[in-house]
């Protein structure tokens, strides 16, 4: 497997489970759920957080990925408090990274397959779910530290974009092109939905890479059948590559 960015780690991915115990690689402790919350039907601009620990074992990273979804709205201040340096030391990980607050662009989810949840943990008042367990090795690079390179996701979901919606894609010199899924205020905490249409004019792009928006002129669905192929940006927006062909209009 390819090393995975920590930005593009979306929710509802379950990677691989094997190799060693968590007991061997240090754990989170797991806890009795309490918070609960029923996302919108539409769920474009609906925010989460993902709390990432990584953890070595010898010549290969395991990166655990936990988020907010159908627990909590990621509440603004226990997520200002928290510090990934002092999670690190608490846990005994080698990093612990936050990646958020993020936003979905999509407007429906789907799951299926291997696709499933985990323990529940809690993070300074924050509740999370564990979505995945993803095997690194040491020699595939630093984890989080590569743009606009391609990362495999093992994961079974539909992602649906609704008629009349705008998307955000980039266009890779061979003429692939990857669709945004989810926005970050990571780099720049005051990034919108609405900046999002001239978000090229501010991204670093390598040489021949393009950025679009374009308005749907259908229902469009963006489907990983156990494998997705992502990307993230220099501002931590995460991207799935199209598999398929969508109709879709430039902006007016």
């Amino acid at each position: 497997m390819r090393t995975v960015s920590i930005v593009i780690l979306v929710v509802l991915s379950v990677g691989n489970l094997t190799g060693c115990s968590s007991k061997e690689r240090g754990a989170i402790p797991e806890i009795s759920r309490s918070q609960f919350e029923t996302p919108p039907d539409d769920i474009r601009n609906y925010r989460y957080c993902e709390i990432i620990p990584i953890f070595r074992v010898r010549a290969t990273f395991y990166v655990e990925v936990y988020n907010t979804i159908d627990l909590n709205d990621c509440p603004a201040d226990l997520w200002s408090a928290l510090d990934g340096e002092a999670l690190s030391a608490l846990y005994g990980a080698t990093d612990v990274k936050m990646n958020g607050p993020r936003f979905w662009v999509i407007n429906e989810v789907s799951s299926d397959g291997d696709t499933a949840t985990g323990k529940t943990v809690e993070f300074g008042g924050i509740e999370m779910v564990q979505r995945a367990v993803i095997e690194t090795k040491l020699w595939e690079g630093a984890v989080g530290s590569r743009f606009y390179t391609e990362n495999e996701v093992q994961r079974t979901t539909t992602y649906t974009y609704h008629a009349g919606s705008m998307v955000y894609e980039l266009t890779s010199p061979v003429g692939e092109i990857f669709r945004m899924q989810s926005y970050a205020q990571i780099v720049d905490p005051s990034l919108t939905i609405s900046d999002l249409d001239t978000l090229g004019d501010r991204l670093s792009l390598p040489t021949g890479w393009t950025f679009s928006a374009k308005i749907l002129t259908q229902e469009s669905k963006l489907v990983a059948d156990g494998v997705a192929y992502v990307i993230n940006d220099d501002l931590g927006n995460s991207y799935q590559k199209v598999t398929g062909g969508f109709a879709v209009s430039p902006i007016q």
